[in-house]
């Protein structure tokens, strides 16, 4: 059963007034990660004014990243009288009292009824160090109760998720099991009758298999059924009935819900319950590789003999994996506020989970991978230009990581299996198909993605100290360098990696990437011991430098500044791609270059940042940060605290959109979820 769309409005806007006591730190966000793992383990509550109710846990149903529901609800009974503390399944509501975010967790408390205070943590871990623990798709929940009056008091806990999870089509339909594991970690297993392997609806997977689990215990009751029956039996008894519903149906048929009760019985001191939510595939992407089209296994299967294995490891890891994310807060925490301050924290806490949730590891103990799904614009998988501004924060948290990403981008190319000269734009028209571009036919942005690989390339060999995969890659990193050579300095009509702002001639930031990329080129020659090529990148690089300082700065502008296309004096833009520079510390463009541009974007800031563009009012917030890390520190705080003041006052309701008005803060398109987040994480690569 689902109420009308109108009623939810109501309810939302009615418990938003209720609830507006709720503190929100160290912002309220356009939408709240709740499990947060990978492009499909990717579920929020919507919160910004668009569509949200403001950030409340309760009264409306937690979505996935495209929008649509993926219902997770709780409910609580205190002496006899039922509350709902997630979703919206119809009782009173809790009174939410402060909601935090750090960069792996979410955390809500409630006051229930003046009774009982609940301590609600959603946990998204994040290790990159740790393959075998990055590599589940695996979120925790976790909630704590206690007494607030000093009374002891009668509780009753209940969680439920719905059969909406298993796939994106809900005529399709959903099957369910109920077990326990050998340790007695019980858990709801359910999944879509008709597997469709490396399959999407509505960007949902059509295969896999999710786990609910929870620990059993003789105060455990379970049952499987349609949402008013489950939750209804809760709301009558206290208790479910620890029956299994066997009419497998289609998920929008008498919605099937898959529910816990546990009694907590006479409640003062904190008492804790643990829940996990998952995905396993065994399967997860196609590969068009060295020896052709192949199926990749999910990285867990490496270090797990079974789906059931890996829930019981996952959810007996919870004290190391608390532990684990306690730390790596406080390190982004410490990072962020000595490089930015406070808002810099607001921005990069709530960018981790969204970038990383956009990626998956895969392969096998000889060889892994990490794929990334170019999220909510195209759906492309290991998009160059999106793994270009995403490589920030993989600098900062792990930089062998960048590695497994660009692997299959080399081996695909390597093999002949792309037939252009210049650097391909991703690998696979939507993922989880990296079946390659045989036909040359990908979205055509040459200038753009070679440039790119060149920069990423040496990034990354620079801060593992690997030489090795330079020489191993040197003739295509050559070959991509000639193109650079013969089209860098005077860009032809063509797109960039913002290609919704249209193509354009003479692209002024594109030519700098191009040049950047051919010096990037002179190091890697030189590094890899081609002193004479690395003497010739490096002339050529020096000529057009220079020439670039003339065709594309506007000298006589007060203040002086670059164009968004040469001779256009009126014009400017972001000169974001002058961070490669800095990146791989070339020290290559002028420093009066770096000057002017951090005099000039003061001028033409607006309430929410500074216009990517002169076309348009709205900006890209992976390129302010990239260019706010470059910049002057009066300028960078500028950006920064203009970002910050945006996420905490957006009306848009999604993941948070890396593209939106400057002027009035919604969104500028279709934008949401996108990795291209971890750009925001900019100004720390460079510290590291």
């Amino acid at each position: 059963m689902r109420t009308s769309s109108t009623i939810l409005a109501v309810a939302g806007t009615l418990l938003q007034v209720a609830n507006a006591a709720s503190t929100f730190s160290p912002a309220r966000p356009p939408a709240i990660p709740l499990a947060v793992k990978s492009p499909y383990l990717n579920v929020l509550q919507f919160a910004g004014s668009d569509g949200g109710n403001g950030g409340y846990l309760a009264g409306q149903y937690s979505q996935f990243w495209a929008g649509q529901i993926v219902a997770w609800v709780g409910m609580i009974k205190v002496d006899g009288t039922t509350y709902i503390w997630m979703g919206n399944p119809g009782p009173q509501s809790v009174t939410q009292t402060a909601f935090e975010y750090t960069s792996t967790k979410s955390v809500f408390t409630m006051d229930v009824g003046g009774k009982v205070e609940m301590n609600i943590t959603f946990l998204s871990p994040i290790t990159p160090e740790d393959q075998k623990r990055q590599s589940l798709i695996f979120s925790y929940l976790d909630v704590r109760v206690q007494s607030l009056d000093g009374d002891s008091h009668d509780v009753q806990l209940y969680t439920d998720i719905s059969a909406e999870w298993v796939a994106g089509d809900h005529s399709s339909v959903a099957q369910w099991e109920y077990d326990a594991t050998s340790d007695d970690i019980a858990y709801h297993r359910v999944y879509r009758q008709t597997q469709l392997e490396f399959s999407e609806t509505a960007d949902q997977a059509d295969w896999g298999y999710w786990y609910w689990a929870t620990k059993n215990s003789d105060k455990l009751t379970y049952q499987s059924g349609s949402d008013v029956n489950v939750r209804g039996a809760f709301q009558d008894n206290g208790m479910l009935a620890n029956t299994k519903d066997t009419n497998y149906r289609p998920i929008n048929q008498e919605y099937p819900v898959f529910g816990f009760s546990v009694d907590l019985g006479s409640v003062t001191r904190s008492v804790n319950t643990l829940y996990t939510i998952g995905l396993t595939q065994q399967q997860a992407i196609q590969f068009d590789g060295a020896t052709g089209i192949v199926p990749l296994a999910s990285l867990w299967t490496r270090y797990f003999s079974s789906e059931t294995d890996a829930v019981s490891f996952f959810y007996n890891d919870y004290s190391t994996a608390t532990s684990t994310a306690s730390s790596l807060d406080n390190k982004i925490a410490t990072d962020s506020i000595g490089a930015g301050g406070q808002d810099y924290l607001t921005i990069t806490s709530l960018s981790t989970r969204q970038a990383l949730g956009a990626t998956q590891l895969v392969g096998n103990s000889t060889k892994q991978y990490l794929f990334l799904k170019e999220i909510s614009s195209d759906g492309n998988v290991q998009t160059v230009d999106v793994i270009f501004p995403f490589y920030p924060i993989l600098l900062y948290l792990q930089p062998s990581l960048a590695k497994l990403m660009l692997d299959p981008l080399f081996e695909n190319q390597e093999s002949g299996q792309y037939p252009n000269m210049y650097s391909m734009h991703d690998l696979g028209a939507h993922y989880p198909n990296a079946t390659g571009h045989s036909d040359g036919k990908d979205e055509p942005q040459p200038l753009e993605e070679c440039g790119n690989m060149l920069i990423m390339t040496l990034a990354y060999a620079q801060r593992n100290n690997d030489i090795s995969y330079l020489n191993q890659h040197y003739n295509i990193l050559k070959q991509w360098t000639q193109y650079l050579i013969q089209e860098a300095l005077i860009p032809a009509d063509q797109i960039s990696t913002d290609d919704f702002a249209g193509s354009l001639a003479n692209q002024t930031d594109l030519a700098l990437k191009g040049i950047i990329g051919i010096q990037a080129m002179a190091v890697i020659a030189n590094l890899t011991e081609n002193q004479a090529d690395g003497a010739n990148y490096t002339n050529i690089a020096l000529d057009y430098i220079t020439q670039w300082q003339t065709l594309g700065i506007a000298h006589d502008a007060n203040p002086p500044h670059t164009t968004l296309s040469y001779g256009m004096n009126d014009t400017h833009g972001l000169l974001y791609n002058l961070y490669g520079d800095r990146l791989l510390n070339l020290n290559f463009v002028p420093q009066s270059v770096y000057d002017m541009q951090s005099a000039f974007y003061p001028t033409v800031e607006q309430k929410y940042g500074v216009p990517l563009d002169t076309r348009h009012n709205y900006t890209k917030s992976d390129w302010e940060m990239w260019t706010a890390s470059i910049a002057s520190e009066t300028t960078r705080q500028m950006f920064i605290s203009d970002l910050a003041k945006w996420i905490n006052e957006t009306p848009t309701n999604k993941a948070m959109t890396d593209w939106y008005d400057v002027q009035t803060g919604d969104f500028a398109g279709s934008f949401t979820a996108r990795p291209v987040v971890g750009g925001h994480f900019a100004l720390l690569a460079l510290k590291t």
